[in-house]
C-alpha cells in the first residue's frame, strides 16, 4: 500500500482503495474462519512478500527496459554521427536536456534522421559505385583492357569507403570526366590516325584491313560489344604504321619519278605517239605534283610500278636498235638551239663524225647520245644566259631595217603621190625616223650589256663565229663614216644650189623639166593603183640595202657569199643613180633630213589625213 500510495496518481488511489476493501474482507473472512492472529500476521507477511516480488520483478524489467532505450538512442546518435561524417552533412538536430526528455522522445527524435540518411547513404554509395565502375572501365580501356573483370568490380564494390562526401564525390566525377576527354580525344586520333593509313594504303595500292589488324584486331572489326581499342600501344602502334608508310610512299614516288623522267626522255627521242602516251597519262604528271598532292588511289601501287617500268625497259630495247637515227635527230635538235641563239655548235658530235663512230664502233651510240644530251643542255644554258643581249640585237637589227626601208621610201619620188596606201608608208616614215634616232643609243646599251656577259663570264659573246663587240664597233665607225659622207654631200648640194641660182640670175630661169610618167620603177619600188610608186614594205638583210653598216646579218651573209654579191649590186646601183636628178641622189642619203619631212607635212596637208 505504501508503494501505490508513493506513485501518487489517480490510478494509484483506486487501486489503494481496492486493495483496502480487499483487505478488510480478508480479515472478516479469517475472523469468520477463527484464524488465529499470529496466522493472520503469517498470512499477511506472506502476502506483502508476494507483492513485493511482483513489484520487484515489475522494476528489475523497467530498468533492462531503460538500458536498453538508453543503449538503442546511444547507437543511433551514434550512427547519426557517423553517417554525418560518413555524409560530409550537417543535420540540424534539437539538442534538449535529457534530464527533463524521456528516453521515447530521444529516440523518437533520432530515429528518423537516422533513416533520412542511411537512405541518403545509400544513395550516395550507388553514385560512387557507377562513377568508380566507370572510372575503372575507362582506365581499363586506356591501359588496354577491352573489359573490366567481374572479380575486379566486386572487389571493388566491397571496398568500404570512409568518405562519401560531396566533396569526395567531385573529386570522383572530375576524373572520371577527365577520363572521358582523355578518351574522346583518343578516340578521334586513333580515327585520324586510320583515316591517313586508309588514304595511304589507297595510293600505294596496300590492303587496308590487313594493316590495321597488325595493329590491332578492333581498328578493322567491328561489332556489338567491340570497341575501338584507344590504349597507348595502339596509337603507337598506328604512328609507326603511318612513319612506314610514308616512308614507302616516299621511296615508291622518287622510283616513280625516275620512271617517269626515263619514259619522258624516251618518248622524245622515239617520236612516241599520243596513243601509246595516253597510258601513262596519269603517271607522266607526277613530276610536277608534290608528295602531298599525290592522292589518286593505286597510283602508287606495285603494279603501276612495273607496268611503267616494263614500258621503260620495252622503249630502251627499241631505243638501241633506232640508235643511230636518235643520235643526228638530237645533234639537229642541238644545231637548231644554236642557230637560234647564233652560237657554234660543238663540232666533236657532228653529223659526218658520229655516224663515222658508230659504225667503226669505236665509241658505244648510248655515250655518244648521252655527250649531245649533256650539249643541248649547255646550249640551252647559254642560250638563256644570252636571252636579253640577244633580244636587243633583234631591236637593233629591225631598226637597222626601218633604216633601210626609209632609205628606199626616200628614194622613191612618187612617195607624195595621194594613191592607195601612201598614207599607210607615210606614217611609217615617221615611226622609222623617230626609230632611226635611236639607233646609237641602242648600240651603245648594247654594247655595255656585252661587256657586262663577258666580264662575269670571262669569255667573249660570239655571234655567228664573230665576237659581237667587234661587229658593234665596226657598225659604229661605219655609221660614223657615213655620216660624215652625208654631211659632205650636203655642202656640196648647197653649193650646186648656189651655183645654179647665181647661173640662173645671170642667164635667166628655165622652166623644170617634165616629171617622167613612166611606170619603170626602181629595185624595191611597187606601183599602187593609181600609176603612183611606193616602196614595197617587206623584210631585208640590212647588208642588202645598206652594205656600208656591218651588222651581225651582214656577218652571217659573209660565210655564204651572199654579202659580196650583195655589195657589188649596191655599187652598181650608185653608179646608176647619175641618171637621178640631184633632189632624189641627196634626199635617199638624208634619211632624217628636215626637207623630208617638211615634204611629208605638206603631203599630209594636200590630201588631208593625220601624220
Amino acid at each position: 500500500m505504501e508503494v501505490l500510495a508513493a506513485l501518487g496518481s489517480p490510478r494509484c488511489s483506486i487501486m489503494e482503495t481496492t486493495c483496502g476493501a480487499l483487505l478488510r474482507e480478508l480479515q472478516q473472512i479469517w475472523t469468520e474462519i477463527g484464524e488465529s492472529e499470529s496466522e493472520k500476521d503469517r498470512m499477511l507477511l506472506e502476502l506483502e512478500k508476494e507483492c513485493m516480488a511482483v513489484y520487484r520483478r515489475k522494476v528489475d524489467e523497467a530498468s533492462k527496459a531503460k538500458v536498453c532505450l538508453h543503449q538503442t538512442v546511444a547507437v543511433k546518435e551514434a550512427e547519426l554521427a557517423s553517417l554525418m561524417a560518413a555524409l560530409g552533412e550537417h543535420v540540424h538536430h534539437a539538442q534538449t536536456d535529457k534530464r527533463f526528455t524521456s528516453l521515447k522522445e530521444q529516440l523518437a527524435s533520432v530515429a528518423p534522421l537516422v533513416e533520412d540518411l542511411r537512405i541518403k547513404k545509400a544513395e550516395r554509395i550507388k553514385q560512387f559505385s557507377d562513377v568508380k565502375q566507370q572510372i575503372e572501365k575507362i582506365s581499363g580501356e586506356i591501359l588496354g583492357y577491352s573489359h573490366v573483370s567481374d572479380t575486379a568490380a566486386v572487389h571493388h564494390n566491397d571496398e568500404p569507403e570512409h568518405d562519401l562526401s560531396l566533396r569526395k564525390l567531385n573529386e570522383y566525377q572530375a576524373k572520371l570526366r577527365s577520363l572521358q576527354k582523355e578518351k574522346s580525344d583518343r578516340l578521334h586520333q586513333v580515327l585520324e590516325y586510320v583515316n591517313e593509313v586508309h588514304c595511304l594504303c589507297g595510293v600505294l595500292g596496300m590492303d587496308f584491313g590487313k594493316t590495321v589488324s597488325e595493329v590491332h584486331p578492333s581498328l578493322q572489326e567491328s561489332g556489338p560489344g567491340l570497341s575501338t581499342n584507344i590504349s597507348t600501344d595502339t596509337l603507337e602502334g598506328l604512328a609507326q604504321t603511318i612513319l612506314k608508310l610514308k616512308a614507302e610512299k616516299k621511296d615508291r614516288i622518287q622510283k616513280l619519278k625516275d620512271i617517269v623522267a626515263s619514259l619522258l626522255g624516251l618518248w622524245n627521242l622515239m617520236d612516241t605517239p599520243e596513243e601509246e602516251k595516253s597510258q601513262f597519262a596519269k603517271i607522266a604528271r607526277i613530276l610536277g605534283s608534290s608528295e602531298q598532292e599525290i592522292t589518286y588511289s593505286g597510283l602508287l601501287s606495285t603494279e603501276i610500278i612495273e607496268q611503267a617500268s616494263s614500258e621503260v625497259d620495252r622503249l630502251a630495247k627499241m631505243k638501241a636498235s633506232r640508235m643511230k637515227e636518235l643520235v643526228l635527230k638530237r645533234r639537229s635538235e642541238l644545231e637548231e638551239i644554236c642557230r637560234r641563239a647564233h652560237i657554234e655548235p660543238d663540232m666533236s658530235t657532228a653529223p659526218e663524225k658520229s655516224i663515222a663512230l658508230i659504225d667503226s664502233g669505236i665509241i658505244d651510240p648510248s655515250e655518244l647520245l648521252s655527250n649531245i644530251e649533256v650539249q643541248i643542255l649547255k646550249a640551252k644554258e647559254e642560250a638563256m644566259s644570252r636571252k636579253e643581249i640577244m633580244d636587243r640585237i633583234e631591236k637593233w637589227l629591225a631598226a637597222c631595217e626601218e633604216e633601210c626601208w626609209l632609205e628606199e621610201y626616200n628614194q622613191d619620188e612618187n612617195r607624195y603621190s595621194a594613191g592607195r596606201g601612201a598614207h599607210i608608208n607615210l606614217k611609217r616614215a615617221e615611226r622609222a625616223r623617230v626609230l632611226v634616232t635611236k639607233i646609237p643609243g641602242m648600240v651603245d646599251t648594247l654594247m655595255n650589256k656585252t661587256f657586262c656577259w663577258e666580264d662575269e663570264r670571262h669569255m667573249p659573246f660570239l655571234f655567228d663565229g664573230v665576237r659581237l663587240v667587234s661587229i658593234l664597233e665596226e657598225y659604229k665607225i661605219t655609221r660614223q663614216q657615213r655620216e660624215e659622207e652625208k654631211k659632205q654631200l650636203r655642202n656640196q648640194k648647197k653649193l650646186q644650189d648656189l651655183l645654179l641660182t647665181e647661173k640662173e640670175a645671170m642667164y635667166g630661169s628655165k622652166p623644170s623639166p617634165r616629171r617622167s610618167s613612166s611606170f619603170r620603177k626602181p629595185n624595191g619600188i611597187r606601183a599602187n593603183g593609181n600609176g603612183s610608186m611606193t616602196p614595197t614594205p617587206r623584210r631585208m638583210s640590212v647588208g642588202g640595202a645598206t652594205p656600208e653598216l656591218l651588222t651581225p646579218r651582214s656577218y652571217s651573209g659573209r660565210q655564204n657569199g651572199y654579202f659580196r654579191e650583195t655589195r657589188r649590186f649596191w655599187f652598181r646601183g650608185r653608179i646608176s643613180t647619175k641618171k637621178l636628178t640631184f633632189d632624189m641622189l641627196f634626199g635617199s642619203l638624208d634619211t632624217g633630213g628636215k626637207g623630208d619631212r617638211d615634204a611629208d607635212c605638206k603631203f599630209a596637208l594636200e590630201v588631208k589625213m593625220p601624220l
